[in-house]
């Protein structure tokens, strides 16, 4: 297939990208390469990319409406799969135009190449975050998810209803992902397992918010990839059993489908710092404090819907996804 990849020099976008070379299809990659975190990362990602000959970059942002237009007019994409975002809850809190600017205007113009080009599959991602204050576990597809607790939460959520609109409208087949805080190497800086191997490296205190009382449903980089490429090749029909009198907010009248790609197996944090600690052979120094605002105190996903449709679940455990993450971070710096 001629596949677009929006951030394609991020995290999962990179290694999405890279497992579709290799599995022989044609990738356009397009970042804006922005700074919220180094984008010395995100080149050397890119540099891991470049020699496919079956991929090809543009270092460009998804709000720029003129350029994405010309690009689904120059490029016939068989399926778009939509990384690209502001990523990051707490940023959110204090830079919530980029939010806007990325995550809405952005998407805006991806579901606009889509339509007008008549793309036979749109995957994108949606975010465990979206379930806010709900309580019942685990989350579930079909949970209502009307209070999100930040702004970066609220786009994600908000990004699912534009898809459903224009699913609903133009008949654009829409695929929205849930992901369930991914990790693994080539990781993301500003997230929570990256930030404690280094200050337990460097012998500095890790930050331990609401007390070390969170549980999260950790999922490694490669599960992550692996459940993208099959709902890729499982394009959305309409769903006949759906009504209106008792809608299902995981399907609908319209060629739209929603799943969460999580472990499934929730991990507390002291137990996701353990196993830091067990891999670098070092204990870390803890500075407990309250909940941040925009947190929540747990996150479990139910994923029996992504397994009927694909046969995929989710399997690599804690222990052998964190090793992997620590021996590419010391082979990478240099520690």
């Amino acid at each position: 297939m001629n596949i677009l990849v929006t951030g394609a020099a991020g995290f999962i976008g990179f290694h999405l990208a890279k497992r579709l070379c290799e599995d022989g299809h044609t990738v356009v990659g397009v970042d804006n390469i922005n700074d919220y975190y180094d984008p010395g990362l995100k080149n050397a990602r890119l540099a891991l990319l470049h020699p496919f000959s079956n991929f090809s970059f543009f270092q460009i942002d998804i709000a720029d409406r003129p350029f994405m237009a010309k690009l689904f007019t120059s490029h016939k994409f068989d399926c778009v799969v939509h990384l690209a975002a502001q990523a990051g809850v707490r940023y959110s809190l204090e830079h919530p135009e980029t939010y806007i600017d990325s995550n809405l205007v952005g998407f805006g113009n991806i579901l606009e190449g889509c339509r007008h080009a008549k793309v036979k599959h749109l995957v994108y991602a949606s975010s465990s975050s979206v379930y806010g204050l709900n309580t019942t576990m685990p989350f579930s597809v079909f949970h209502n998810v009307d209070h999100p607790v930040s702004l970066y939460a609220a786009t994600k959520k908000a990004n699912e209803l534009m898809a459903h609109t224009y699913s609903h409208l133009y008949g654009l087949p829409a695929t929205g992902l849930r992901f369930f805080t991914v990790y693994g190497p080539w990781g993301r800086p500003d997230m929570a397992y990256f930030l404690f191997t280094r200050a337990i490296l460097e012998g500095t205190p890790i930050k331990v918010y609401n007390q070390g009382n969170m549980k999260r449903d950790f999922t490694y980089i490669d599960d992550i990839v692996e459940g993208v490429v099959r709902v890729m090749d499982r394009v959305p029909a309409p769903d006949p059993e759906w009504s209106p009198e008792a809608p299902c907010p995981a399907t609908s009248r319209a060629p739209y489908r929603l799943y969460n790609i999580g472990n499934n197996q929730p991990v507390s944090l002291m137990g996701f710092i353990e196993a830091i600690e067990k891999a670098l052979g070092k204990k870390a120094e803890k500075t407990f404090l309250p909940m941040q605002p925009g947190d929540v105190p747990a996150t479990w996903a139910d994923i029996d819907s992504l397994r009927q449709a694909t046969g995929f679940s989710p399997a690599t455990s804690l222990e052998n996804g964190i090793a992997k993450f620590v021996a590419w971070y010391l082979d990478y710096y240099g520690t």
